[in-house]
């Protein structure tokens, strides 16, 4: 029988909050039973797997920054468009690593829900761009210029890997504002 007040749902958050903690890499079913106060075996009854588990991880991380990142963004356009973005982007990877960690692999074949949250927040990035009147593939190498650009920026400083004493925040500020300067100075479209 399911102990009381235990269920799937909250499991998946407590992993994500226990993700957080120490690693998304690092989540095991027991270090979660533990967490949440049962023996390992009596997730099973809630959750199938940890491949399960991490997936339902991924995808409730990918909803909750793709909500963050809607509401940094709403009313803006352009380059303040690309800042809030950028800004809300980072503030969440530091955040919340774990979780981040789980958002950044694209949804497997088959995996409808995956896919439409990573849709969603594909749309959010154009939406985001759309100030710059890129299309076509033009649009897409925008959006991965972005996302790559955020991720390693945030990816690095969360693992300690800038060491010089200069403030983060601005070097972060002079990537968002050199990636605005080249948006703004690419061609709207593939000149082929």
């Amino acid at each position: 029988m399911p102990r009381a007040g235990l269920d799937a749902a909250g499991l998946v958050t407590a992993g994500a909050d226990l993700a957080d903690e120490i690693g998304f890499g690092n989540l095991t079913m027991g270090l979660l039973a533990e967490r949440v106060g049962v023996r390992t075996p009596s997730l099973y009854k809630h959750v199938d797997s940890l491949d399960a588990l991490r997936h339902a991880i991924a995808n409730q991380a990918r909803r909750e920054f793709a909500e963050v990142l809607a509401r940094a963004a709403v009313g803006k356009s352009g380059p303040e468009a690309v800042r809030a973005f950028a800004d809300r982007y980072r503030r969440w990877a530091l955040d919340h690593p774990g979780r981040y960690a789980a958002t950044v692999r694209a949804p497997e074949a088959g995996d409808a829900e995956g896919h439409q949250v990573s849709g969603d927040a594909l749309q959010l990035m154009y939406d985001v761009l759309a100030g710059f009147e890129l299309s076509g593939t033009r649009a897409i190498d925008a959006a991965r210029v972005l996302r790559s650009s955020l991720h390693g920026f945030a990816t690095l400083e969360s693992a300690g890997g800038f060491g010089l004493p200069q403030d983060v925040t601005r070097s972060y500020h002079f990537l968002v504002d050199t990636l605005i300067a080249g948006l703004a100075h690419s061609a709207p479209d593939d000149v082929a």
